[in-house]
């Protein structure tokens, strides 16, 4: 009879020469940490930051645009504009009486029948020809260009009345016709309008300009927010504002 086996072994324990058996996915847990890994593809939510940061430029440069002028070199054609207008309340508006005479009804004034036209024509020039436009000069606001554009467009209209009343005095009263300083006065309120309508017309451009840049950009941001950039758009970033 054959005698047991003295090598007995416990439980858990590998017979000598023999390989250990192979644990089941640990060749793949290896391969895979071995293996470089590779970066996770950029997700929309950089893409949406980048598109919200983008509208909020734009939408900053059109509120600069909305708020500010930009006069150039007409800013010089308008000083010395004023200057001349100032120039024209000096000389005489009509026979003895200038400008400044009519505008607070002197004697003078009263004695050539100054009509209300010409009044009107003065107070408006003061007030929009060399205030209104001294004051958009100096703190570049559109509002006030508006403003010195629409009063000297009504002062240019009241000079006008105020020519034709000179010219259609009666008979009867021995009074002057027009005098120098109101042919000057309403040739340079005219050039006033002219310039501040170009100043406010290209900055009604930029303005334009500007809302649709921003708009874009408003439309690129919610279309990166909701993941559904297609691939033939540019994104964020693709497209420089021309504002002028």
């Amino acid at each position: 009879m054959s005698e047991p086996d003295d090598t007995a072994h416990t439980p858990g324990e590998q017979p000598p020469g023999e390989d250990p058996p192979a644990v089941a996915g640990s060749d793949a847990q290896a391969s895979s940490a071995e293996a470089p890994k590779e970066p996770p593809p950029a997700g929309d939510g950089s893409a949406a930051d980048a598109a919200r940061r983008a509208e909020h430029t734009a939408a900053a440069a059109e509120r600069k645009i909305a708020a500010a002028i930009d006069p150039g070199a007409r800013a010089m054609v308008v000083a010395v504009a004023v200057l001349v207008l100032l120039l024209s309340f000096t000389l005489a508006h009509t026979g003895t009486a200038n400008g400044w005479e009519v505008l607070v009804s002197a004697d003078d004034a009263g004695a050539e029948a100054v009509a209300l036209p010409s009044r009107v024509f003065l107070t408006l020039a003061v007030v929009f020809g060399t205030v209104m436009s001294m004051l958009a000069l100096i703190t570049r606001r559109w509002v006030l260009a508006w403003i010195a554009l629409a009063g000297c467009a009504l002062a240019s209209v009241f000079g006008m009345l105020a020519v034709w009343s000179r010219q259609t005095v009666s008979p009867n009263l021995a009074v002057a016709g027009v005098g120098p300083g109101l042919l000057l006065g309403w040739a340079t309120v005219i050039v006033l309008t002219f310039h501040w309508l170009k100043v406010v017309w290209g900055r009604t451009v930029a303005q334009m300009d500007a809302e649709h840049e921003r708009r874009r950009r408003a439309a690129d941001a919610e279309q990166y927010g909701d993941g559904n950039a297609g691939p033939g758009n540019a994104g964020p970033g693709g497209f420089t504002p021309r504002l002028k």
